[in-house]
């Protein structure tokens, strides 16, 4: 089978996260939601997203099923998608969730046969809602990926809590405490945890990163690949190939790829007067009321902190921004920025760009054109919002 993943109007809401990517490929959980229709279908999968992205994020040609990017797949919806016929589209109240057609056109989705689904449905509209969904989602990508395999073998110089834990082949966890009776804990292929972590599910470290010595993380975190994890971490994701490798405190918190936090950079997530959280919203370019008590950093990627950076509860870190220098920065900083709370000025593009190439060359990744392209792009998109 072969799929389409589509934007909706989530991909606006979730800016900054989404300059950079299409919404399905938000990682929520283990697996980014792309990969989770993936492996629940056995399909291969594209995308419908912006025209500036696509060149990166191409749609597959010859799908005739279009699922949206936003919703995160179970067991039921599953079955509601998988009986869908040609002609018809699944609808939970106004939000198309999938249909079958030639080809993807959400005007034209209004012509097809229309199927109402019942149950509910968890769909990524806000960025707080990936770290809000994010145990949950553990817990069902954990079933998912380990129904049915064994774990690889783990260190008796660990102590285990609970049995719902599953090391991929190549994992490493040496003196460290794994606590599973909060939730399941899931070790990626060649992922390590260096002694003396202590560490509570559900969490899950994806494959080829690492927990450094003496790690505290919490519930509802997951560190994607390719990344380096210390300090304090309390449900937060960090998307993949990034760091927040020191001392300092990531809760209720999304982290982007290709991002770096400097050692002791903590942020708040709940405000003293127990209020309330606020984010900033690029559409009204106002403070949106998340309701939540609870919210930390959205940082977007290729963002970076340096030592000792102190965010706001329910500070938004635009693409590309480099915030260094003592105080508390706003709690908007824009795309492309460079500063702090003294000021900011615009970080030029063609310096950005000589970062960037170092940051992928540490990796082994290309800097190639498209990611040039995309980051250009966005540095358009965004330059209104660079008031300075």
């Amino acid at each position: 089978m072969t799929i389409n993943l589509f934007d909706d109007a989530s991909w606006t809401s979730l800016r900054p996260l989404t300059f950079t990517r299409p919404v399905a490929d938000l990682r929520v959980g283990i697996l980014t939601i792309a990969e989770k229709w993936g492996s629940y279908l056995n399909a291969d999968f594209g995308f419908c997203t912006q025209d500036y992205l696509s060149v990166k994020f191409a749609p597959k040609p010859n799908a005739g099923l279009f699922i949206n990017g936003s919703v995160c797949p179970d067991e039921a919806l599953l079955n509601a998608v998988s009986n869908l016929k040609t002609g018809e589209a699944l609808y939970k109240k106004e939000v198309v969730i999938a249909y079958i057609a030639d080809q993807h056109n959400l005007k034209a989705v209004k012509s097809l046969k229309p199927i109402e689904y019942s149950r509910d449905i968890v769909q990524i509209v806000y960025p707080e809602n990936i770290f809000g969904h994010n145990p949950a989602e553990i817990r069902k990508d954990f079933k998912l990926l380990t129904q049915g395999r064994t774990s690889a073998s783990i260190s008796s110089t660990n102590q285990l809590l609970g049995d719902d834990i599953f090391l991929e082949e190549g994992a490493k966890v040496e003196c460290s405490v794994l606590n599973s009776g909060y939730g399941p804990i899931y070790i990626g292929k060649n992922a390590e945890i260096w002694e003396g972590s202590l560490i509570r599910g559900s969490f899950a470290l994806c494959e080829n990163s690492s927990v450094k010595m003496g790690a505290k993380i919490y519930s509802g975190t997951t560190i994607g690949p390719n990344s380096r994890a210390g300090g304090e971490i309390n449900n937060a994701v960090i998307w993949g190939n990034s760091a927040k490798g020191h001392e300092g405190y990531l809760g209720n918190s999304v982290m982007g790829e290709w991002c770096n936090i400097g050692a002791d950079t903590n942020n708040s997530n709940l405000k003293n007067n127990y209020a309330e959280v606020k984010l900033y919203d690029y559409e009204s370019e106002k403070m949106r009321n998340t309701t939540l008590q609870f919210c930390g950093l959205i940082m977007a990627d290729h963002a970076k902190s340096g030592i000792n950076t102190m965010f706001n509860t329910g500070s938004v870190v635009g693409v590309g921004a480099n915030v260094f220098g003592g105080g508390f920065p706003p709690h908007h900083i824009a795309d492309f920025s460079w500063g702090g709370a003294a000021g900011f000025d615009t970080y030029k593009l063609h310096k950005m760009f000589e970062t960037t190439e170092k940051v992928f060359a540490r990796k082994d990744v290309a800097f190639n054109e498209v990611e040039k392209n995309i980051l250009t792009k966005v540095f358009e998109l965004t330059e209104s919002y660079r008031r300075f």
